[in-house]
């Protein structure tokens, strides 16, 4: 059967009031980049160790990787991984973490100790085995210009000090790691080693310069914000060396109390990512780095923040047991997937600006996958990205989309749908995506695409029992997409 238009839908419950997608005739299509579906992975609880990294584990292979993490990864095509971090990245000097003699240290960031087993190297090789580029973010915290730019010589030169360094430890041929990005969340006082405004368009001016000297085939980013009074005076300072500018977002705040929001609440902020990349625009315009001179990556995202009491309150230190809490499966429910495909959507439907996005994290804590030591459980935001990396075709194609009001609480409302439509580049393939965050009924779509539909029609539909239905170990497809019929 010829494929014709492949819908996938995303909604809590099925039972489908007018709401209209309009194909904008006279847009031209717009290829977007497969880096949106991006992951991040960081030396936080049990990400890297006990997660993508366990020589004891039964599914480990001769170097210690998590073969069945592997293999989910592939699945979802995972295009690139940002590492080492995140906050644990402004007190990590990569030199400790590479060669033979490796000695545990201190993580200052998460005050717990690091062993430094897996590093450089092992970063790389992993992302070699998933298939995925490997992105690395640099110590703009505690670290210095010159550490950063000796970072990229131990990856992508085979002479000088480091680049004899990496050969000496087993890697004759250069990593070529092309993606770096200086700094980490330098503008928060949570941050080891956080800037002012002030420093910290200097710092990344001349990191820039230093790491470009060193590879000049760099992608450079640079940690920056939404807000124009941080990234405005970095721009000026630093935009002529600069690729992208990263922001994160974190839409239901846990940092102290693991009290998740309920599904309403979720649904109200499904809008403020688009806000965000929106905003962030402006400013580049504003700077003289629009139309794509400087592309956005949101290479930190996710609904929920992780849970880490009193991170930042030095006084009082951590509560560490209580990251277990980030593991309780219950927690993500079909707010997580429909949040996380309104935030996709975002993303592709500002394709010419934003290239690059990371979910934050790419296992455990509040990762699309938790394992455990009989196998893997796949959240249900896991099959968001399953079904956008293998069912969406290359270009989107711009929409208008009407749609009705979804009523919150405290006067908040939201668009009931979301969708994007995709077309391959002959334009003979269509799939659209619709998100109907409605948690007690269905609503009626119409689509006008200015021309006949196709007779048959694939659809898959990501659904649950309730807005709070969720994956288990022993019930691993209680969320899944079966495939629907032929319409």
């Amino acid at each position: 059967m010829r494929k014709g238009l492949l819908t996938l839908a995303l909604c809590p419950m099925m039972t489908w009031t007018q709401n209209t997608i309009t194909v904008e005739a006279d847009a031209a299509p717009i290829k977007y980049n497969t880096m949106i579906f991006g992951h991040f992975i960081e030396h936080f609880d049990t990400q890297v160790y006990g997660g993508i990294y366990d020589p004891e584990s039964k599914f480990a292979d001769e170097d210690g990787f998590r073969t069945d993490v592997i293999e989910a990864l592939k699945q979802i095509k995972t295009p690139i991984v940002r590492w080492p971090g995140g906050c644990f990245v402004s007190t990590y000097h990569w030199v400790d973490g590479v060669g033979p003699d490796r000695q545990p240290v201190y993580d200052k960031t998460w005050q717990v100790e690091d062993p430094n087993t897996f590093g450089t190297d092992e970063h790389i090789k992993w992302c070699r085995k998933v298939g995925c580029e490997p992105y690395i973010c640099t110590n703009a915290g505690t670290g210095t210009p010159e550490e950063m730019s000796d970072w990229v010589e131990y990856c992508n030169l085979s002479i000088g000090k480091w680049g004899r360094m990496r050969m000496a430890n087993g890697y004759d041929t250069p990593h070529n790691v092309k993606y770096w990005s200086v700094g980490n969340e330098n503008w928060g006082a949570h941050e080891l080693g956080a800037r002012t405004v002030q420093e910290w368009g200097s710092l990344v001016r001349e990191s820039a310069k230093l790491m470009l000297s060193v590879d000049k085939e760099l992608k450079l980013f640079a940690a920056a914000t939404s807000d124009k009074n941080w990234t405005l005076p970095l721009l000026r300072e630093a935009g002529r060396h600069l690729d992208y500018i990263s922001i994160h977002g974190y839409w239901d705040p846990l940092f102290h109390h693991n009290n998740p929001a309920p599904y309403l609440d979720c649904m109200m902020r499904t809008d403020a990512p688009e806000k965000d990349i929106q905003r962030t625009i402006e400013i580049l315009e504003e700077a003289g780095f629009g139309g794509g001179r400087i592309k956005i990556a949101y290479d930190e995202w996710n609904l929920k923040n992780w849970h880490h009491p009193w991170h930042g309150d030095f006084r009082r230190g951590f509560d560490l047991e209580a990251r277990r809490k980030n593991d309780i499966p219950s927690q993500y429910t079909m707010a997580d997937a429909l949040f996380s495909a309104c935030f996709l959507n975002a993303c592709l439907r500002h394709a010419d600006i934003v290239e690059i996005a990371c979910f934050s994290p790419i296992v455990n804590t509040r990762g699309a996958i938790f394992v455990h030591p009989e196998g893997l459980l796949k959240r249900t935001t896991y099959h968001v990205f399953d079904m956008y990396v293998n069912m969406l075709e290359e270009y989107v194609q711009p929409i208008q989309c009407s749609t009705e009001q979804l009523a919150g609480n405290n006067n908040a409302s939201t668009g009931v749908l979301d969708g994007i439509l995709t077309v391959s580049a002959d334009g003979k393939r269509h799939a659209l995506v619709v998100v109907n965050k409605d948690p007690s009924q269905s609503r009626k779509l119409t689509l006008d695409v200015g021309k006949k539909l196709p007779r048959k029609i694939e659809g898959k539909v990501l659904s649950g029992a309730s807005p709070d239905d969720y994956n288990e170990i022993g019930a691993e497809n209680r969320v899944v997409p079966p495939t629907a019929p032929s319409a």
